[in-house]
């Protein structure tokens, strides 16, 4: 984030949590607000849209997924990483906390230090890029001013909606998306598609980067979608 103080927005209903969240990250240089209800959390991120959004999990009227579900399909609000935060410890919690797009999950309790730390990481891995705007994973270099590509370190062609979809996995590697959760992060919400355009555009994505031999990135996953990795799957 440069030297630009990140702004971060907690929602939870216990006001001790939001009190020692916000005396832990005001100490680490943070600019802090805290909201008591998903409502509340709405009316602020419409305020101000913060770099970062730490959500408990249970809260009265909107849960965190609840809340999730709704900033996840509005355009404005898709992109901002949020951090799930609380006392479920069941991998099928923390599985259906990422797969409702939650981009992190921490089990309560947890210490301030940890906090910090998964933050700055999330936002390592959610920013749009370096200082110079250039986003690398394995073998690719994208640059998101010019919308260049580059695999192998040799430019690459790529056409403008398979450099979006691109541009989207290599902001979210390692995570899985249903077709329609690719619609509507890559097309918009407002774009009424069927699911096979979806299919369509990673065969031409897959094979701008056959050409170097890198198509093994896009991994199917079989009854659910697609995933970006550049492990080979």
């Amino acid at each position: 984030m440069g030297d630009k103080q990140i702004s971060v927005l907690v929602v939870d209903d216990e006001s001790a949590i939001l009190e020692m969240i916000q005396f832990g990250l005001g100490k680490s240089g943070m600019a802090v607000r805290c909201a008591q209800s998903g409502q509340e959390a709405l009316i602020k991120i419409n305020e101000a849209a913060p770099d970062i959004l730490l959500l408990d999990w249970m809260m009265p009227n909107m849960s965190g997924p609840e809340l999730i579900r709704r900033l996840r399909k509005n355009p404005v609000t898709a992109e901002i990483p949020i951090i799930m935060l609380t006392a479920r410890v069941s991998e099928d919690d923390k599985v259906t906390g990422l797969n409702t797009g939650a981009d992190d999950y921490i089990i309560k309790p947890f210490s301030p230090r940890e906090l910090v730390a998964r933050i700055n990481a999330l936002l390592r891995r959610a920013g749009p890029g370096g200082v110079d705007g250039k986003i690398t994973l394995g073998s690719i270099t994208i640059d998101t001013e010019s919308r260049q590509l580059c695999l192998d370190q040799k430019p690459a062609h790529i056409g403008p909606t398979e450099y979006r979809l691109l541009e989207f996995f290599m902001t979210h590697a390692n995570r899985s998306y249903s077709r329609s959760q690719l619609l509507d992060h890559v097309w918009g919400t407002n774009v009424y598609l069927e699911e096979r355009t979806v299919d369509v555009q990673i065969r031409r994505l897959r094979r701008v980067l056959q050409v170097a031999n890198l198509d093994h990135y896009i991994q199917t996953v079989r009854s659910h979608g697609y995933r970006f990795s550049v492990g080979i799957g």
